[in-house]
């Protein structure tokens, strides 16, 4: 019998978290399938919850919403605990005063995983954890290899792919820095680790970019001999200060891929995203044609730096993942560099959103010098670029869009690239993404 459903089989479980984007949805439904008594708390309310809810209508599940009772933290056998909700809350703190064990789904999925002799690559960074990821996987499958991609993924819940999962297989995880916070409680870090880069972000939630690194580092951490650690060098020093896991293999990169791989990806912050994936497989036992064949069969990760289409000779490209100002500066910097772009200056931007504490003077130099125009949304961030360059603010997405269609002529290239998080207008990232992708292809 699996080591997986020994563990939740019989016990009572709490599932800290149910959200929108159906990962939860998955964790719970896979609990409750192993035999668990599953017990689903969030402070949404149920109309908010009311798809999540009804995607679990065939488990005996029982639902505590619009806020949490401290009973189910205390008289229960373990909390599943979201990636979005805090380390400090007072549910996890009233938990492990408890004595109740307090896990997080993706980092669970990984151990029982390696337990059962299947190879753990995970993946993260400040930005291009979701492309290199998405690239390794591809690659993987397109060598007929078994892969598997989870982690950081809308809609998918790792814990639920355990029971397709065999000895040999390949689990792809792309992870973000909350969902390594569950790695170093257990106390591992995947066989094959990519560390793109580390730049400032979420100091909203971090009090500084140490302890944003620190939960990144778990991702190597707690490596053994016969791992391997793929990074870039500048955080080479960075890997060094943890002092950890220095029995693995790392791999420093310091080329982006080679100019003679025709990419389908704009933008030479992607031929390093290659480079990081070729590195990977390199060391997983692709040879270098089934590497080069399958990154440059990769057509690249919706919302990054994605070409939706031309309408009136302008093209339209959806950048929606990027939600710091560097991520919106690369994407500039790609489309203005000669991909798909002619002439200087041709660029309009969409961008805003709710505010992260970043810096946005380099995203304002580059827009001085990529950008013909731009059209803000409404939000805490937008404001900061409001007061240094004046544009009309939009409360509406299909507002926004025309207006910057009306600014724009055929040679131009339309950029959706918020550089700012989703919360105000917008359910999520992901609410964000559909909607800009319906009202593209409804014009």
């Amino acid at each position: 019998m699996a080591h997986y459903h020994e563990f939740f089989n019989g016990k009572r479980v709490t599932v800290l978290g149910l959200g929108l984007l159906g990962r939860g949805v998955g964790d719970a439904a896979f609990i409750a399938s192993q035999g668990a008594t599953v017990t689903v708390t969030d402070r949404k309310s149920e109309d908010e919850l009311r798809e999540s809810i009804g995607r679990l209508a065939d488990h005996d599940i029982t639902f505590h919403l619009g806020g949490h009772r401290e009973s189910d933290f205390t008289d229960t056998d373990m909390v599943i605990k979201a990636a979005g909700v805090r380390l400090d809350s007072s549910e996890i703190t009233v938990a492990r005063k408890a004595g109740v064990p307090v896990y997080m789904s993706t980092a669970l999925a990984a151990k029982f995983a390696s337990e059962m002799g299947v190879n753990v690559i995970g993946i993260t960074g400040t930005r291009g954890k979701s492309t290199v990821a998405h690239l390794i996987h591809h690659a993987l499958v397109n060598a007929g290899k078994r892969s598997h991609l989870g982690g950081n993924v809308r809609g998918v819940s790792t814990l639920a792919m355990l029971p397709d999962l065999q000895k040999g297989d390949f689990l792809v995880l792309e992870l973000d820095s909350w969902q390594l916070q569950g790695f170093g409680d257990l106390e591992i870090s995947p066989q094959v680790a990519v560390f793109t880069n580390l730049q400032t972000d979420h100091q909203n939630y971090y009090p500084d970019m140490r302890a944003y690194f620190a939960d990144k580092a778990n991702i190597f951490k707690y490596q053994k001999k016969g791992d391997s650690l793929i990074a870039t060098p500048e955080l080479a020093e960075r890997i060094r200060e943890i002092g950890a896991g220095e029995e693995a293999y790392r791999v420093h990169i310091e080329i982006p891929a080679p100019a003679e791989w025709k990419l389908e990806m704009p933008g030479e912050h992607n031929r390093l995203n290659a480079a990081l994936a070729a590195a990977a497989l390199e060391v997983i036992g692709l040879t270098s044609d089934e590497t080069r064949s399958g990154l440059e069969s990769f057509g690249g990760v919706e919302g990054r730096l994605q070409f939706m289409r031309e309408v009136g000779g302008v093209k339209i490209y959806n950048d929606n993942n990027a939600t710091t100002p560097q991520a919106t500066i690369a994407a500039l910097q790609a489309l203005s560099a000669g991909q798909g772009s002619i002439g200087e200056k041709n660029i309009i931007l969409i961008l805003g959103g709710a505010d992260k504490g970043l810096d946005i003077d380099p995203l304002l130099e580059e827009i001085e010098k990529a950008c013909k125009d731009i059209v803000l949304l409404k939000g805490t961030g937008s404001d900061r670029i409001f007061q240094k360059k004046a544009t009309y603010q939009y409360d509406d997405l299909d507002m926004a869009l025309q207006a910057a269609l009306g600014r724009a002529q055929a040679g131009d290239i339309l950029l959706f690239s918020p550089a700012f998080a989703s919360f105000g207008m917008f359910k999520n990232e992901y609410d964000r993404n559909d909607r800009f992708v319906k009202l593209i292809r409804d014009l």
